[in-house]
């Protein structure tokens, strides 16, 4: 969503008008489930994706067609057999698409995309909140901060009942579309030597904000990490001088040291990070219970390390390591989501 938002606005402060495509439900096998977006230009070219395929094929039309008559729309697409035969399209399902056609002059988009701009450096939560509507009147806001801006026919308290960390298609008059815009929550990464060179940017590039923690100044530098949202240089003896970890946070603890990895893991287990992820061995591991043990740690704080860190697909380099990191808290994230 991040991304979207950050081509929209480029899109409307260069004065070029946009349509929206959100995929808003589907079922079956369809390339992308709901909440997948894309902005489609005058001239067809696209900023994001909402699968590719037979959906995007036919809205990338519709939306072509859209920006000369100005409004928005909603549509069905049914992937039947005959579709997939026309197309070359190997998966079947059905897809709810809303198109919101979005005018570069329009003042309230403009403060709309300011405000998400602002939220996003504050690291606020938000949900997207979208009237659908095939009226060709697009409207849209936001909620954040306890208020629902840029709606004011809308029903605040009808839509603070429904936010949660997935999106949701509420019926009614208007139909409501609600989605999660901005979570809080960063991933704290202690140790920045080359495993976490290769982590950061793969984090990076699936949602998560990646904040490096070091004791040593060059091994947080900018130049190493250019898609980290932050870089601290600190004590690991004392991490909580330098931050606060949240509920919505993940800690990975891959210091340059077994000491060093302890001392950070001791101080994460008294957080309420859910996911503390420890680099090494599971001969590693064993030693670091025992000490752990002594310390005063129990069976829940055990179980609340993954180590050896990263899913098994047997990674050896640091790039494949990263792979396998990122696998596993995608996972825990998705969990975590689920069960809220």
């Amino acid at each position: 969503m991040e991304k979207i938002f950050s081509a929209l606005r480029e899109l409307i402060a260069s004065g070029e008008n946009a349509v929206l495509v959100s995929v808003i439900a589907s079922s079956g096998s369809t390339p992308r489930g709901s909440g997948a977006k894309m902005l489609v230009c005058r001239d067809g070219s696209i900023r994001g994706t909402i699968g590719g395929g037979a959906v995007e094929y036919r809205s990338i039309a519709l939306a072509r067609q859209l920006h000369e008559t100005k409004q928005s729309a909603l549509r069905a697409f049914d992937l039947s057999s005959e579709d997939k035969c026309d197309l070359g399209m190997i998966c079947g399902g059905n897809a709810t698409v809303y198109f919101q056609y979005l005018a570069a002059g329009d003042p309230v988009l403009s403060e709309m995309l300011a405000w998400e701009q602002e939220l996003r450096r504050q690291e606020t939560d938000a949900w997207l909140v979208t009237a659908v509507t095939g009226d060709g009147a697009p409207r849209m806001g936001i909620y954040a901060e306890g208020q629902l801006r840029f709606m004011e026919s809308v029903d605040e308290a009808a839509v603070a009942a429904h936010l949660g960390p997935r999106s949701v298609l509420v019926q009614g008059e208007p139909m409501l579309y609600i989605e999660p815009l901005i979570r809080s929550g960063r991933v704290y990464v202690f140790g920045g030597g080359h495993v976490a060179q290769a982590l950061v940017p793969v984090l990076a590039g699936v949602g998560f904000r990646c904040v490096v923690f070091d004791d040593r100044e060059r091994f947080t530098s900018p130049a190493l990490f250019p898609d980290a949202a932050g870089r601290i240089t600190g004590d690991f003896d004392r991490i909580g001088d330098f931050l606060t970890v949240s509920e919505s946070d993940c800690v990975v603890i891959m210091t340059r040291g077994h000491e060093a990895d302890y001392t950070v893991l001791e101080q994460a287990l008294a957080t309420p990070a859910y996911y503390i992820g420890l680099i090494g061995s599971r001969s590693k591991m064993a030693a670091t219970r025992e000490k752990l043990g002594a310390a005063g740690f129990g069976e829940a704080d055990f179980a609340r390390i993954h180590n050896p860190i990263g899913l098994p697909i047997l990674a050896d380099t640091p790039a494949e390591i990263a792979v396998s990191v990122a696998a596993e808290m995608i996972l825990a994230r998705a969990q975590r989501r689920k069960d809220a």
